[in-house]
């Protein structure tokens, strides 16, 4: 910081000094205390009815039901700010009655703390449109603080203060006041482009000429596109010359290009998956041990979801490297193998057929492409056999579709006298004797 804008800023503090002390003389005044000691009283009245009127105002909003969720928290809102929401207009219609009874003089303060509470009453309201909640904390601050000052008559002397303070980057001049300036223009362009990427994301959801994962990508883009547009709009309009700070931001590309090499070839291999088609939200897939169905496409990860309810974020880059099975990829049919044996003294050909009954008596399996039942070989204690089916909604489980066909199996075997063997095994002692084991 330069040493003129130091004395810039000595300047404008001692002239704030100097009009506090005046603005506090000035309420030694007598009238001046009768409107504090008026606004006092209205401040009381409004705290005394909010104590009778909360407990019945929530009580009613208890009862309510059916209300939508966005109203019942406006309604909530309403409640906690309740002793300005009756605070507010108690003060303009007792200025109103004394700039018709007095002179306008007798008033003018009552006219101030009218004004601060009006605005600060709007701005906690307007601030519930933002979700975060340490987001809306800090513009409702700097909100009101601003309103405050202006209201007060400071905001010049505030502006220049903060645009003393500067540096040069990239051969602009970048001051405290310009980067408050482009936050909040920014912040507020932010919200707007959050705002339209919603209602154009619901519209390309309901677009069923697009397949799933061109719906993602092209929301993807779209809010890209906005946010992009709006950092960029914001800089131009408080007046930052983009191109002076190219050579920078170029040179902070490079660096976080070599630190940020992950990220970058999975957001690559996002979009190259979103292009490719070959996973969709819904897709049930199988890579390693993981098994479950796609939730969420990610710009970093897909989020997939298994039978006990864990949700896995698997890296993009995965993905395209790794091998994935895609058990819904071109059709939902998924063919499901069980094996199982019975004893020699069992008719193979009835066996086949009770086998495949069974199969088809469990409700997934399907009809349509009906099971086949083949032998596969002569064990050592049993004569082997494979089962196969077919069910169209692997999401609905496979582990449980097999232990179903299995429990099949069972009751008609037991029904039919056919046995499930078990390896036995005999031991010969050679010689006829046991050899002497020592007592001790």
């Amino acid at each position: 910081m330069e040493g003129g804008a130091l004395e810039v800023i000595i300047g404008i503090g001692q002239q704030l000094l100097d009009d506090a002390m005046l603005f506090g003389a000035s309420l030694l005044r007598e009238w001046n205390i009768y409107q504090v000691l008026i606004a006092a009283a209205l401040f009381g009245l409004a705290h005394l009815l909010r104590a009778i009127l909360a407990p019945r105002y929530h009580e009613w909003l208890r009862r309510l039901t059916g209300v939508p969720m966005w109203r019942m928290r406006w309604l909530l809102t309403f409640h906690r700010r309740l002793r300005v929401i009756l605070f507010v207009p108690m003060i303009w219609l007792t200025v109103l009655v004394m700039r018709a009874v007095t002179w306008p003089s007798r008033s003018y303060l009552l006219v101030i703390l009218a004004e601060l509470a009006t605005a600060w009453l709007l701005i906690a309201l307007l601030a519930r449109l933002i979700p975060n909640g340490f987001l809306r904390g800090l513009v409702r601050f700097l909100a009101w603080a601003w309103v405050s000052l202006s209201i007060l008559g400071l905001t010049e002397e505030l502006r220049l203060a903060l645009s003393s303070i500067a540096f040069d980057l990239g051969g602009s001049r970048i001051s405290v006041w310009l980067i408050i300036e482009a936050a909040l223009l920014i912040g507020a362009l932010f919200a707007a482009a959050r705002f339209v990427s919603r209602i154009a994301a619901a519209r390309i959801q309901r677009n069923e000429d697009l397949s799933p994962s061109l719906r993602v990508l092209f929301v993807k883009i779209t809010q890209i596109a906005l946010f992009a547009a709006a950092v960029f709009a914001g800089l131009r309009i408080v007046g930052v010359d983009l191109t002076g700070l190219a050579v920078l931001s170029g040179a902070i590309g490079v660096g976080l290009g070599f630190g940020l090499q992950k990220v970058v070839s999975n957001l690559v291999s996002g979009v190259i998956l979103l292009l490719d088609r070959s996973i969709k939200p819904g897709d049930v897939i199988s890579l390693g041990e993981t098994f479950g169905w796609i939730n969420h496409l990610g710009a970093r990860y897909v989020s997939i979801t298994t039978r006990d309810g864990k949700e896995y974020l698997i890296p993009n880059e995965d993905l395209i490297t790794g091998q994935v099975v895609n058990w819904s990829h071109s059709n939902d049919f998924v063919r499901l193998d069980i094996h199982f044996g019975t004893s020699y003294g069992d008719d193979p050909h009835k066996v086949r057929a009770i086998a495949i009954e069974a199969a088809g008596s469990v409700p997934r399996v399907l009809t349509d492409r009906p099971p086949v039942c083949h032998i596969t070989g002569f064990g050592d204690s049993s004569v082997d056999y494979i089962l196969r089916f077919w069910i169209t909604d692997p999401t609905g489980g496979l582990t449980n579709i097999r232990g179903n066909v299995y429990l099949a199996l069972w009751d008609a075997f037991q029904a039919n006298d056919i046995s499930i063997p078990f390896p036995q095994r005999e031991v010969k002692v050679l010689g006829g004797t046991m050899p002497a084991v020592d007592p001790d």
